[in-house]
């Protein structure tokens, strides 16, 4: 490769999301659109008149910049959010129209999307998670040309969950020569992995779009992160006029770095394409180098060694500021999962966004794919459903074929809780047999499965004998039944546990099976379970250690690392989830801290709830911790102390179908009952008999002031990246009061947008979008974006009675 192929590759891998496969030839189509929401007759014209239309940058969200509404049609199951058609417009200028093939790539538009460029229809795609491209070149002109997408998202409810509508992943224009790589690039497969030596293998295809037969030749290299290059081959063929030529490469990495969860290390493969001395195209395709196993009777193996699957499943939408793609929101979802020991992420349930892939192969979690929700049987009336027969093979290969040289890949799921598992007549075997078929003319380096509620129906159904790993949804105590039905089998537990909880919410006692309450808000306290009525006490902790202390369950994926709007367990006006771990602001809630004890070797003593309560009022107080032993104290008096090695409990809970009876084993919590008394509660967490961690809850005085904390106080003046501000209410001591519901409103100065508000309360109907929002449980939180200027960005927060705040963001 010449050096300045390798400066190139290298400027694009610092700057250019999406970074898996590419052409050097691709540019970021995002800026620049024009805006319309209604239908328009006409509006696919490239003299259409839209001057007036808004104008606006990709991803974008239309839904999540409306009001929540119990009669929009999308039900509060898509957060009572409005749908609706709407219709994008981009003038954009090209030359060389001649010599130059030119692609328009959409990475997700929600959904139902028509393109057409000067007033040609390139292409219709239903389904609204799918990435697709057009071959603009025909209809392109010297000059201005008009790209025109119509969204429409009017036929609902089309989704279990919120969707978001509008262009809300990227858009790419691909510019090349006749003779290029053809579209998903190169499929790079590693059959031989060691520390020693690692085998490369590369099936290249490249189009040749002239009208003559032409010689190429290929060089394939592998570049090291630092863009040394580390194996190299050159091949030469014949390509017949409008040909495709399918070309195999064999490389060799000596003593190479492998791919891992610890450490993501990622290789470039380089794909220049010559005719004679002319360099017609370059790809780059991000890969790992690394093995995956499973065995029947231990797990899941990765480079030969065992790895317990602790995950999360995974909705897209990125909490207040809907499903338009960020970067930066989507990398800080993954950091606070990361932070609390997940190593892996379940893409619930659809195929997810490029960008999503990249930065698990980057962070190193490893993923599930999933394909549909439904296959020919409903689960909404306009769901997938509808478009299944004509477009699943399309839609499924293309995801495949999208991501397979992702290194976090390591299992494809052809389905969540398909209906069809419930009786023969459906014929859901053969749609599984054919589902695993497409996906393995296409990839068999990993393994297929699908995520089974009912597991033993598909048994019946013979689904489950369709697929390599059966994915088992909740029924833990089915394990030992299923592994006797099929002792060679793999498994994975693909969903489980459902536990709600809202953030700084309390319901007593905590050892009872707790419902709602009126205001519909869930304890925080594992004390509720799924919302078929079935309450259920400690399930986090009865899912998480049937899963542990089954080795032949590979991992698990709980329901769900994030709240997210829709699908939420109550009526209106419950317009968001409470399974998360994490609210939809990204504040941890407190079982974040249980698995953060069980799931790292970081100390652990996270003490909860709030300490204001009536006076003499019994209070249930639990430690999450990894520590061995833990002392509570109350205004400085020691009233308990508890040693993990001699505490145990009988586990028994009771979800979805049977009561799991698990006996008796560890505690994996701590607690006490203690009167409330005013003052400071304090837990002392001792480690091999020395103290090393300690947590104290004050009671707080009334509200007083604001404080406002950035995740970052520096971001990019690029008009994407984001600063999280937390606001927190403060008693005139400067402690957090747990209770405060204050309505704080927020004035911005400088080269910064406020793009979302939020507080992390289910039932709240507030907007996202606005200057003001209520604390919910002493909390809520501002997104500010950056423009396109440096410069200083001052936040000011203000509400009556309490001291203003300001803090300010530099954006360079």
């Amino acid at each position: 490769m010449k050096a300045s192929h390798i400066i190139l590759f290298l400027i694009f891998c610092l700057l250019t999301p999406s970074l898996s496969a590419q052409s050097a030839g691709r540019e970021n189509f995002d800026s620049g659109w024009k805006f319309r929401l209604g239908d328009l007759n006409g509006a696919e014209s490239a003299s259409f008149d839209d001057h007036a239309w808004r104008t606006l940058d990709l991803p974008h969200d239309w839904s999540i910049e409306g009001s929540f509404k119990p009669d929009n049609p999308a039900t509060n199951a898509g957060a009572a959010l409005p749908g609706g058609i709407g219709w994008y417009r981009k003038t954009f200028s090209v030359k060389d129209t001649k010599t130059k093939h030119r692609f328009i790539r959409f990475d997700g538009v929600y959904m139902n999307s028509t393109v057409w460029v000067n007033g040609h229809q390139l292409g219709n795609r239903p389904f609204g998670y799918s990435t697709f491209e057009y071959d603009m070149t025909p209809y392109l002109a010297e000059g201005p040309n008009v790209v025109a997408v119509k969204v429409d998202n009017s036929l609902q409810p089309n989704s279990r969950w919120y969707s978001g509508s509008g262009i809300y992943r990227h858009v790419w224009l691909t510019t090349t020569s006749p003779v290029h790589v053809s579209l998903w690039g190169p499929y790079v497969t590693t059959p031989k992995v060691s520390e020693k030596e690692s085998r490369v293998q590369v099936e290249t295809t490249v189009s040749n779009e002239k009208q003559e037969k032409t010689t190429v030749r290929i060089i394939s290299s592998i570049l090291d992160k630092n863009g040394k290059k580390v194996a190299s081959q050159v091949q030469t063929a014949k390509i017949e006029p409008n040909g495709l030529l399918k070309i195999n490469t064999n490389l060799k990495v000596d003593v190479p770095q492998l791919w891992s969860i610890e450490y993501p290390y990622l290789y470039r493969l380089a794909t220049e394409v010559y005719e004679g001395k002319e360099l017609r195209d370059t790809y780059y395709t991000t890969f790992g180098i690394r093995s995956i196993q499973f065995r029947s009777d231990s797990g899941f193996f990765l480079n030969n060694k065992w790895v317990k699957v602790k995950g999360v499943c995974m909705h897209h939408d990125l909490g207040y500021l809907g499903t338009a793609l960020n970067t930066r929101a989507l990398t800080r979802q993954l950091e606070i999962l990361k932070s609390m020991g997940c190593n892996g992420i379940r893409t619930s349930h659809n195929p997810p966004s490029p960008d999503l892939l990249d930065l698990c192969d980057q962070m190193g979690f490893v993923v599930m794919d999933e394909a549909f929700d439904v296959w020919n049987l409903e689960k909404m009336k306009y769901d997938y459903h509808i478009y299944f027969k004509a477009w699943h093979e399309k839609d499924l290969s293309d995801m495949v074929l999208r991501d397979r040289n992702h290194p976090s890949v390591f299992l494809w799921s052809i389905g969540n809780e398909i209906p069809e598992k419930n009786h023969t007549k459906y014929g859901g075997a053969a749609i599984a047999k054919e589902l695993d078929g497409i996906i393995k003319r296409y990839d068999r380096t990993r393994f297929t499965t699908s995520a089974f509620a009912g597991v033993w129906r598909a048994d019946t159904t013979f689904m489950s004998d369709k697929v390599d790993v059966i994915g088992i949804n909740y029924t833990v105590e089915r394990y030992a039944e299923e592994k006797a039905k099929h002792p060679n089998g793999f498994f994975i537990a693909s969903e489980t546990t459902s536990s709600l909880s809202d953030r700084g919410i309390y319901h007593f006692p905590a050892d009872s099976a707790m419902k709602p309450t009126p205001d519909l808000h869930c304890s925080s306290f594992d004390n509720r379970g799924t919302y078929y009525d079935r309450p259920a006490t400690m399930i986090t902790q009865t899912t998480w250690r049937a899963v542990k202390e089954t080795p032949y369950v590979a991992g698990l994926f709980i329901w769900t690392g994030f709240d997210y709007f829709g699908e939420p367990a109550y009526p209106y006006p419950s317009i968001s989830s409470s399974y998360g771990i994490v609210d939809l602001c990204g504040f941890p809630k407190d079982v974040f801290y249980f698995y953060k004890s069980q799931w790292t070797n970081e100390p652990v003593l996270h003490l909860f709830p709030h300490w204001n309560w009536k006076a003499g009022q019994p209070i249930d107080v639990i430690a999450y911790t990894n520590c061995d032993e833990v002392k509570l104290y109350l205004n400085d008096k020691l009233i308990g102390e508890q040693v993990f090695a001699n505490t145990k409990i009988h586990y028994k809970t009771n979800q979805w179908d049977k009561p799991i009876d698990l006996g008796e084993g560890q505690k994996l919590s701590l607690d006490w009952k203690v009167p409330f008394v005013p003052g400071t509660l304090k837990a002392e967490g001792y480690k091999n008999g020395k103290l090393i961690l300690t947590d104290v809850l004050k009671t707080a005085g009334d509200p007083s002031k604001i404080e406002m904390v950035a995740d970052r106080s520096t971001i990019a003046a690029d008009g994407k990246d984001l600063s999280y501000i937390t606001v927190k209410i403060k008693d005139k001591n400067g402690t957090f009061v747990p209770t405060g519901d204050n309505l704080i409103h927020f004035d911005l100065e400088g080269e910064g947008q406020i793009v979302g508000v939020g507080n992390g309360d289910p039932v709240s109907l507030e907007p996202a979008r606005g200057n003001e929002r209520s604390a919910f449980s002493g909390m809520c939180q501002v997104i500010i974006r950056s423009t396109h200027q440096s410069g200083k960005i001052i936040l000011k927060a203000s509400s009556l009675g309490l001291a203003d705040e300001k803090i300010e963001i530099t954006s360079n």
